[in-house]
């Protein structure tokens, strides 16, 4: 174990309200690319890109292009929970963490264990009917073809997600934004930082009182993010190598 590594499991030890909050890379473990990386959708795509593919405009406009993208590059039924969400998981039940906030789609946090999941992007494996609003079952979209349609009015069956040019869930957020300012341990795994509004929450964490504790921050990428200077505790390592090691 570092020397980082091991003053993150220091302040885990002595925080009284830790959160984490992920994104992409904490998947990626898992056989689910991310975005940026070098395998991500941004580096495979083709002529038409990934925002617009997976926006509320292409889904409107042209839904057989949206759904056939969207289950070949999003769902991943196959993938299962890495030592990541398992390690937070294990780490929820101590009572060491105490809300996981993620940016994924994927549901593995909830598959792994892990009972406060804020999503602040939805989840895959919630759909609904954009008519009438009625749910669908979870595989409902992965085992139709062409554009899936509601058996109660004939809509279109859409997944519970945020797309391109859409907002993100209120209540979701702002659930988010109370447990980061309440947080006196923020760590931050698999997040490029890029993706606003939801980067916004490292920005929450720095600038709030604390309720006059002394906070730290943790950022654990491979990559640089834009809040790297504020970091108290910097990790360039993976999080399913990380995370285990704080259990």
């Amino acid at each position: 174990m570092n020397d980082d590594i091991r003053r993150l499991k220091d302040a885990l030890e002595r925080a009284e309200h830790a959160v984490f909050f992920g994104g992409a890379g904490m998947s990626t473990a898992s056989g689910i690319p991310d975005f940026r990386g070098a395998s991500g959708l941004y580096t495979v795509s083709g002529e038409e890109s990934p925002e617009y593919l997976l926006s509320d405009e292409c889904l409107e406009k042209e839904p057989l292009k949206f759904f056939a993208y969207y289950r070949a590059m999003i769902l991943h039924p196959e993938a299962k929970p890495n030592p990541a969400h398992i390690a937070l998981a294990e780490l929820e039940k101590r009572g060491r963490i105490h809300a996981v906030i993620t940016q994924n789609i994927d549901g593995l946090h909830q598959a792994a264990g892990s009972r406060k999941v804020l999503e602040l992007h939805g989840s895959c494996a919630q759909s609904y009917c954009s008519k009438c609003g009625h749910p669908v079952e979870r595989d409902y979209i992965a085992e139709t073809e062409g554009v899936p349609r509601c058996e109660t009015c004939g809509g279109t069956v859409r997944p519970d997600v945020v797309l391109y040019g859409e907002f993100l869930p209120k209540e979701a957020f702002e659930e988010a934004r109370r447990e980061v300012e309440r947080a006196d341990l923020l760590i931050v795994g698999g997040s490029s930082l890029t993706v606003y509004p939801a980067s916004s929450l490292v920005t929450r964490f720095t600038r709030s009182p604390g309720l006059g504790r002394n906070k730290i921050l943790a950022i654990i990428n491979f990559d640089p993010t834009p809040y790297d200077c504020d970091a108290d505790i910097l990790i360039r390592e993976s999080v399913a190598e990380v995370l285990p090691a704080l259990v």
